[in-house]
């Protein structure tokens, strides 16, 4: 029987094969995502779009196709670490989970679905920390103006600049609080909606989890990224406006409430959801990528 030690060892080990995953993914995440994404911001935060299509065709006639990649070097260094976070965090919370599980119930220590989700949720809550930022300083690069008039010189002149505003707390982070909310809710539904899928899968079919193909896998995860949007999106809208709202006289929105209030009042409930096609378009890929490669590299792995 293995001592504590042991044990110990096996889950740092585990942990950082859950970590080293997440990382892959992340990458993954990016490179498939980011064209996506800036479309969705730039539809969340300005009015000279009609729909995504002519927001699109707008950026490469008047930027490039380079343009579809602005600010990929922060979300590619930070949304590797980021995932990575996510994954280790998951699973670290739900074999806590499940050692609880196996005091009260030797014979049935799995999750409840109840459980999935908190473990998601707990992810997304450590994920904050430095998603927030992260995707802070990216919305600034990607809708700043183009040209002659930039305002920021690359991600390090940005966070530079921000944090120069109003400190790090008010700059660099604005827009944390409900940053935190939609990653917990985000995260929650997205590895709940995953392992449901997965796990109705081997019970159906009387399979382990490892047998189940990579093309379901992927499968699955794209249809756990439809969820997580369609359930965190107007906490997305109103991240988006604040982080890209101009500070001193230049600001709009006193906070979190605030910017509801006046997104609901200016737009009504639509405006909590202006971006959702392309938003939508871009997760069923992005995320069936993202599981595919962390599944893929966690059964490589051992």
């Amino acid at each position: 029987m293995a001592g504590p030690a042991e044990i110990e060892q096996g889950s740092l080990q585990r942990t950082f094969k859950d970590l080293f995953a997440g990382a892959a993914g992340g990458i993954a995440q990016v490179l498939l995502g980011q064209p996506f994404d800036i479309v969705k911001v730039r539809l969340q935060t300005s009015s000279q779009y009609p729909n995504a299509l002519d927001c699109a065709t707008k950026i490469f006639k008047d930027e490039g196709a380079a343009a579809f990649y602005k600010g990929t070097l922060t979300p590619l260094i930070g949304i590797g670490a980021c995932v990575s976070i996510q994954f280790g965090a998951f699973h670290w919370a739900r074999r806590r989970f499940e050692a609880s599980n196996t005091a009260y119930s030797p014979l049935n220590p799995g999750l409840s679905y109840g459980q999935y989700y908190l473990s998601g949720a707990f992810a997304g809550v450590a994920n904050s920390v430095i998603s927030g930022p992260i995707e802070h300083v990216r919305i600034r690069l990607q809708t700043q103006p183009h040209g002659a008039a930039r305002l920021y010189s690359g991600p390090i002149d940005c966070i530079r600049k921000l944090s120069a505003h109003e400190g790090v707390l008010k700059g660099l982070y604005r827009g944390e609080a409900v940053t935190i909310l939609r990653e917990a809710q985000a995260y929650g539904v997205w590895f709940l909606t995953f392992e449901y899928l997965m796990n109705a899968d081997a019970a159906r079919n009387g399979i382990e989890r490892k047998e189940i193909s990579s093309l379901k896998v992927a499968g699955y995860g794209g249809l756990a990224g439809e969820a997580l949007w369609l359930a965190s999106y107007p906490f997305d809208v109103v991240k988006s406006k604040m982080q890209s709202d101009g500070f001193g006289k230049n600001m709009r929105y006193r906070g979190m409430r605030d910017c509801f209030a006046q997104t609901y009042r200016a737009e009504g409930m639509r405006g909590f959801w202006k971006g959702i096609g392309p938003t939508l378009l871009r997760a069923m890929p992005v995320s069936a990528g993202t599981f595919a490669v962390v599944e893929a590299t966690m059964r490589f792995l051992g």
